[in-house]
């Protein structure tokens, strides 16, 4: 089973947001918005559904809605990966089965979530999971949220499975990161992506072929130049687009200091800018007035405009 774009995936692929206007309604303007948004900025592939999409707080009709019309904007400009990840085999394999009749190109997976699984158990979800696969795979790995890590052996051994193409690596772990990078130094068309946007130049710099950064959805032009220059090697592009990067991590997304402070306030930026609505999923709520006036004066502080 192999992608119909070019292995392994470089670059920078934006974690879309799930434009909502009440729980079970999505935002559908804004969505197109969003996503000719990040198109116009040279993003180098969309995620859907992944934890920056809530999805885990989404019903299976509003998920499958989101790949359909996700797809259609999309127009096949650029590659549409879709995540599966559930904690039920089954409806993780549905969810593939409707991202492939949308004409999505690939689906993402975490490990199954709630009851945690031994390294064997995982590699034998993985290769169970393939035999059914209507699409190619990357493997998500997202400790913080289900309690497991693929571990650099499951990863490798991962990669022989057919079908299987690549990871994100949202553990936020460098060390982790050459580990897991060693044990593919035969395998150069496996792509390896990192989701935290703070070490996504570090981590390009060391060989990783991009970021799934959150904040791509506000300026993809930012982070698409910040990969440019790391994979060119030019650190003193690095050092200055780095430093704006982590102006928007220490302002934007930690308002309140929750636990959803980065969703809620990545939202609420995308409302101010006139892009989508900033509605969450239950449990979580939007932003009141007073912390929007923060993000609005982060976003005024940041020049915002000049990043787009």
């Amino acid at each position: 089973m192999k992608p119909n774009f070019s292995m392994p995936l470089k670059g920078i692929v934006p974690p879309l947001v799930t434009p909502l206007l009440d729980n079970d309604t999505l935002d559908v303007e804004g969505l197109e918005r969003l996503i000719e948004h990040v198109i116009s900025g040279g993003v180098h592939a969309l995620f859907l559904l992944g934890t920056t999409g809530e999805f885990a707080s989404l019903s299976y009709k509003i998920r499958e809605e989101l790949i359909q019309l996700s797809c259609q904007f999309a127009k096949g400009r650029v590659p549409v990966l879709v995540g599966i990840s559930d904690s039920a085999f089954t409806e993780s394999l549905n969810l593939a089965q409707k991202a492939a009749q949308y004409g999505a190109d690939a689906v993402v997976i975490t490990p199954p979530y709630y009851f945690s699984s031994g390294q064997p158990e995982l590699l034998e979800y993985l290769k169970r999971i393939m035999q059914q696969m209507p699409l190619p795979l990357f493997i998500y790995n997202m400790p913080v949220h289900t309690k497991v890590m693929f571990a650099p052996e499951t990863v490798r051994a991962a990669a022989d499975i057919p079908g299987i193409i690549g990871m994100k690596d949202s553990s936020a772990n460098l060390s982790y990161f050459n580990q897991v990078q060693y044990l593919l130094k035969d395998r150069p068309d496996f792509t390896f992506m990192v989701g935290p946007e703070e070490i996504t130049a570090e981590f390009v710099l060391m060989g990783g072929h991009g970021g799934v950064n959150g904040g791509a959805n506000m300026f993809p032009k930012l982070y698409v130049d910040l990969y440019n220059a790391a994979a060119a090697h030019d650190m003193p592009k690095v050092l200055e687009l780095r430093e704006k990067v982590l102006q928007i991590s220490t302002t934007i997304y930690n308002v309140g200091r929750f636990g959803s402070s980065y969703l809620k306030g990545l939202k609420c930026a995308l409302s101010v800018m006139g892009i989508c609505s900033d509605f969450m999923a239950e449990p979580f709520h939007r932003f009141n007035e007073p912390e929007r006036k923060v993000i609005e004066d982060a976003l005024e502080k940041l020049n915002y405009k000049s990043l787009l």
